[in-house]
């Protein structure tokens, strides 16, 4: 069992910037890949950014890179997410997840634990 708490969401100006973290408890965090996704409302819950176990990969949907950036902390039990640029189709509720599985995936279904989301409004 994976236990995930999502923080750092908030409302911000097109152009600034935010940083969301996400602490996980239980199983050894080491051994889950880890991703964000995001759903805005009234659409489907979407792949933003994955990152592996140990950290040496990640993964980004298009419309994201080189503004987005996961990382984790494995001593800390933490994941980030920089997010910088940010722009009004950017709002939705972000979630963190973890994956048991051994690789990082883009498919929400191949998550095993999710955060119950922070929100994040980006204005105009």
């Amino acid at each position: 069992q994976v236990q995930l708490v999502e923080s750092g969401g908030g409302l911000v100006q097109a152009g600034g910037s935010l940083r969301l973290s996400c602490a996980a408890s239980g199983r050894p965090f080491s051994s889950c890949a880890m991703g964000w996704f995001r759903q805005a409302p009234g659409k489907e819950r979407d792949f933003v950014a994955a990152i592996t176990d140990s950290g040496t990969m990640t993964y980004y949907i298009e419309s994201v890179k080189g503004r987005f950036t996961i990382s984790r902390d494995n001593a800390k039990n933490t994941v980030y997410l920089q997010m910088n640029g940010l722009k009004p189709e950017d709002t939705a509720v972000y979630y963190c997840a973890a994956r048991v599985s051994f690789g990082y995936s883009t498919d929400s279904y191949d998550y095993d634990y999710w955060g119950q989301g922070t929100q994040v409004t980006v204005s105009s």
